[in-house]
């Protein structure tokens, strides 16, 4: 880990992560944090996002449920608020419950967009403004490689997925000549607590690897300093792209 790169041009930046207390999310707090930004998170777990932030420096945190947009932008507007208008927005937050195709509901399927995709973009459309004003910044969204992949068991959280992909292209396009970049990270399976505890069976993990060309699972970290080069002036000529962070699953 001793190993890894700091970037200066992250000290100081006002960092936003959606859905930041755990997996994922929570690695991407604390790398930013190692890197001297000011970063502020949302989550709706408030037991989890206290525990994170105890003994790092010049992290935040807001308590809503990310469906409820409204509640979400009081909780965007109070972080800035207290760290300044965003030069990162981390669109992280997402969850992949299983599901059967036959059993989906049109009620289900709207509120797996609604915590899968819509947030992404209102997060967007309330924080790009104050980019504008700075004169750039950086939008990472997270995409999935599940879709690339074909996996079935989930289809309205693979077609969300999906369309991560079309929101980070025209959002790049439509914020570009602000300097603004829009990019999209692509996970493979990640070894989070969550998947461990549900999905990560020992036939599951040897099937896996057999896909990855890479022998190691994938720690949450590398998808942390996957997002901290994208947030980084390191990034500045990268947008409207996808950056693969799979071990090379085929």
């Amino acid at each position: 880990m001793s190993n890894f790169a700091i970037y200066p041009s992250l000290k100081d930046k006002c960092v936003i992560v959606s859905g930041g207390a755990q997996g994922i999310g929570a690695e991407m707090v604390k790398a930013f944090a190692a890197q001297g930004a000011r970063v502020g998170f949302l989550d709706k777990d408030e037991n989890a996002s206290a525990a994170l932030c105890q003994g790092i420096d010049g992290v935040s945190y807001e308590i809503c449920d990310l469906r409820d947009i409204g509640a979400m932008q009081a909780s965007l507007a109070k972080l800035t608020d207290r760290l300044g208008a965003a030069d990162v927005l981390v669109n992280n937050a997402a969850r992949d419950d299983r599901h059967d195709w036959q059993d989906v509901t049109p009620e289900y399927w709207d509120e797996r967009q609604a915590t899968n995709l819509r947030h992404m973009f209102f997060a967007i459309q309330a924080l790009a403004p104050g980019m504008i004003a700075k004169g750039g910044g950086s939008i990472i969204n997270m995409g999935s490689n599940s879709w690339w992949e074909a996996g079935g068991g989930f289809p309205a959280y693979t077609t969300a997925k999906a369309a991560v992909h079309g929101l980070t292209r025209t959002m790049a396009r439509d914020l570009g000549d602000h300097r603004i970049r829009v990019n999209t990270v692509v996970p493979g399976w990640i070894m989070t607590d969550r998947q461990k505890e549900l999905w990560a069976t020992p036939e599951a993990l040897e099937a896996h690897r057999k896909r990855q060309c890479l022998p190691d699972l994938i720690d949450p970290v590398y998808v942390a300093r996957m997002v901290l080069f994208l947030a980084s002036d390191d990034a500045a000529m990268c947008s409207a792209n996808n950056y693969m962070v799979e071990a090379g699953s085929i």
